[in-house]
């Protein structure tokens, strides 16, 4: 029994066929359990097959009796589907492959590392030309990324990174970002600005606050780690922004991960009576609509989610095509302003 067989590659049934030196006939009807061959060799063949880690092709059994040319197709790993930044992505992806005769098969994480594997498994046995992938705030482990990587499968991060892996990617500047904005805030005469952050998992996280961090160090103020808090969402920010609004040194100013979360410390300002602008100020991170539909219209740091999902089908693209090496990672960050409106005076 031949048990080489080429690292860094899928194997396929025909490899399955020669390493167990008998036909691919074979082999597909042991995979299917079919009772045509005995089940002593049905078992040895499945377990051979576990044991080296051999996904089966449906794109390629569903078209074998067919005639049609399997479609380009891309795979789309995004951690929500609600949320205004990811959504942008997702058409800025779609806008870029479409254009070049490439479709999308889009799944939704839930930010949930066991639901991102299960993802990452059923894109590569559906033989995708690629993945582009957001990773889940909960991910902790990176094996599914890692392998396939392996195995050469195209593969390409938008705004949520793993540090785990040397891989194509594309970010806006958070670190920038952030800094900016926390300067701004300093500027307009704000001294206890309080952080809203996500989980320190991701790298977007750790630059922000490192961003946040830094303006302070430079305008001569310190971080209060009492009013920097694990709050990425409207209804958390909800709950936890009364109590440091009720400190005897409150906050005078809000620096959130995202809009969501600022829109939630805003309404809880409003319904406590403060005056926003004029005595608390709140910036917020992504620019979409909910930042021009609440009262007053939110200050916050433009994302350009549609030119990240632009960017990213492009390298995927090129990476399918043969334009970038598979093995040399492409690294690219889209720049983000700062949009002012009537949330800081």
């Amino acid at each position: 029994m031949d048990k080489n067989y080429p690292l860094g590659q899928p194997l396929t049934m025909k490899d399955l066929a020669r390493m167990l030196g008998v036909s691919v006939a074979t082999v597909s009807r042991a995979l299917r359990d079919s009772p045509s061959i005995s089940k002593q060799r049905r078992e040895e063949i499945q377990r051979f097959a576990r044991e080296h880690d051999f996904r089966p092709n449906i794109v390629a059994e569903s078209l074998r009796n067919s005639r049609r040319v399997p479609i380009k197709v891309i795979g789309v790993i995004t951690p929500e589907f609600v949320h205004y930044y990811f959504s942008s992505v997702l058409a800025g992806i779609e806008q870029f492959a479409s254009e070049r005769g490439y479709r999308l098969l889009v799944s939704c994480s839930g930010e949930s590392e066991e639901r991102e594997a299960q993802l990452c498994d059923d894109f590569y046995r559906n033989r995708v030309c690629g993945i582009i992938a957001a990773q889940s705030k909960h991910t902790v482990h990176y094996d599914h990324f890692v392998r396939l990587t392996e195995y050469k499968m195209p593969l390409v991060f938008y705004d949520r990174i793993c540090p785990a892996i040397n891989a194509n990617r594309v970010v806006v500047d958070d670190y920038k970002a952030a800094f900016k904005a926390v300067t701004y805030l300093i500027e307009r005469g704000c001294r206890r600005i309080a952080y809203y952050g996500t989980s320190l998992n991701l790298e977007i996280a750790k630059n922000r606050l490192n961003g946040y961090r830094d303006a302070l160090y430079q305008n001569g103020l310190k971080p209060d780690e009492e009013i920097i808090k694990l709050c990425d969402n409207r209804s958390d920010a909800e709950l936890i922004t009364p109590l440091l609004l009720q400190m005897d040194r409150r906050p005078d100013a809000f620096f959130a991960v995202n809009d969501e979360t600022a829109i939630g410390i805003l309404y809880t300002a409003k319904r406590m009576g403060l005056k926003v602008p004029d005595e608390l100020m709140i910036c917020g991170f992504t620019d979409g609509n909910l930042a021009t539909s609440c009262d007053p219209q939110l200050t916050t740091v433009e994302q350009n989610g549609v030119e990240v999902g632009r960017e990213a089908a492009e390298i995927l693209i090129g990476l399918v095509e043969g334009k970038y090496p598979i093995d040399r990672a492409q690294k690219r960050i889209v720049r983000t302003r700062l949009v002012t409106r009537g949330t800081t005076r």
